[in-house]
């Protein structure tokens, strides 16, 4: 289902792929500068990277500021081969297992464009890379040097804090290839920051993500307002489609890095505080390519991105298959959830008014970059606790009768979501009977 693209947004802008690349960026050195600008003297963010900890605040948030430590398992330099293809060719430690990730870490058709970003999932842990292409005078080369660095750690939550690093030192391999002591002296600072229980356990043995306590503030400023102009209305199909725990893959072509952050942005959608029903994350993946079909059809809930059209035709991997503005399901019970109706509409507009008020009171001017996360996420979070609650209310009386005031009230249209409520309380097993008083009637 297309959206209207009358309207030009940041990423919907005709603009060359660097240009894209620069604003995302800038967004994320504006999270650096606030938090040098937060100590006593001033710390130029390419320092930022010796520190065990760093004073963590989003852009324009009232969230109080947090501190991280940093949970870094590995570090690697990705070149591209022009005999033998993606190869690692350096790492931290030197016995990492690092199989796969140098397709990982410079997405499929990444040679079309200079610069790019890109998050993804390693087993049980969560990689950052930065790939850039330049242009050289060498036959052996072909005329362009590609690689890539980047980290693995236990977490895909403060990635982007060594951002700036990563992209000065591929800037670095790029131009002085072999040299590998800004990145040794990386791993040496970061190695030993990572808690563990049993002093003798390998560091890149499986393990789960170590849980937070607040796993807001994690992207930059701006992620996401662009994921809201991007998909304008749709996004309320794409939360019903995420509270729904389906497979969700958006597909783009290189650069990857800002749909990586709508991934993010979608795993947000499903977010809920009612304690009688538990809340299962929504599994994000980031980048996936064909080395990942084998774990994707194992899957039975995840969201992921990829450069790769093929597999757009491998339909059993994924549900829902978004193809920038377009989402699509070949699934028939889910086909009629792409049809916004007016309930819809109405909370996108709530939506988009809680948000001009917080930018109001917050008195952010029209061309400064805002952090919407947290206008975005109490949104869908009370969204959700009003669904979830009001069901459980239902299901608690004699008759457990959802009628159509019950819908109404829950902010869905008790007509054209009766099939999202009905999959909604079969997957959580809530014993309510869904009652529609005049069926023959549209809304």
């Amino acid at each position: 289902m297309a959206n209207d693209t009358s309207e030009k947004t940041p990423l919907l802008d005709n603009e060359d792929d660097s240009s894209e690349y620069r604003r995302s960026r800038e967004q994320v050195k504006s999270l650096y500068l606030k938090a040098s600008s937060q100590k006593s003297g001033i710390i130029a963010p390419e320092d930022l990277y010796c520190r065990n900890t760093i004073n963590i605040s989003a852009s324009n948030s009232n969230f109080q500021d947090i501190k991280e430590a940093d949970y870094i398992v590995a570090i690697f330099v990705v070149a591209f081969d022009t005999r033998t293809g993606n190869i690692i060719e350096w790492c931290k430690p030197e016995d990492s297992d690092l199989d796969g990730v140098e397709f990982k870490a410079m997405a499929s058709g990444s040679h079309t464009i200079l610069k790019d970003f890109i998050y993804f999932k390693k087993d049980n842990l969560y990689g950052l890379s930065c790939f850039e292409n330049m242009p050289v005078e060498s036959e052996l080369e072909r005329g362009a040097r590609m690689k890539s660095v980047g980290i693995l750690a236990t977490s895909y939550t403060s990635l982007y804090r060594h951002m700036q690093f990563l992209e000065n030192q591929v800037r670095h391999q790029l131009e002085t290839p072999g040299r590998y002591d800004q990145l040794k002296a990386f791993w040496e600072d970061r190695k030993g920051s990572l808690p563990m229980s049993n002093p003798g356990r390998s560091l890149l043995s499986p393990m789960t993500e170590i849980p937070r306590a607040d796993m807001r503030i994690t992207h930059p400023a701006g992620c996401f307002s662009q994921f809201l102009k991007f998909f304008g209305e749709q996004i309320f199909v794409l939360w019903k489609y995420a509270l729904l725990r389906r497979r969700i893959l958006f597909f783009s072509p290189p650069p990857i890095g800002v749909v990586c952050y709508r991934v993010y942005c979608a795993c947000c959608l499903a977010r809920h505080t009612i304690p009688e029903i538990p809340e299962k994350p929504l599994k994000p993946h980031f980048y996936v390519n064909i080395a990942d079909i084998d774990r994707l059809e194992t899957e039975v809930s995840y969201l992921a991105c990829t450069t790769e059209k093929i597999f757009q035709e491998k339909s059993h991997l994924y549900d829902v298959y978004v193809d920038n503005q377009n989402v699509e399901t070949h699934i028939p019970s889910l086909q009629d959830m792409l049809r916004l109706n007016d309930s819809d509409r109405d909370k996108y507009s709530k939506l988009l008014n809680q948000r001009s008020e917080e930018l109001y009171s917050r008195d952010i001017e029209d061309d400064e970059v805002a952090d919407d996360e947290q206008v975005f996420i109490t949104f869908f979070t009370e969204q959700n606790n009003r669904i979830f609650q009001t069901l459980l209310d239902v299901a608690s009386t004699s008759d457990r009768t959802l009628t159509m005031d019950h819908m109404r009230s829950m902010g869905l249209d008790p007509i054209r979501d009766r099939q999202f409520v009905m999959d909604l309380v079969e997957l959580h097993g809530i014993d309510v009977m869904l009652v529609i008083d005049n069926p023959c009637c549209g809304v």
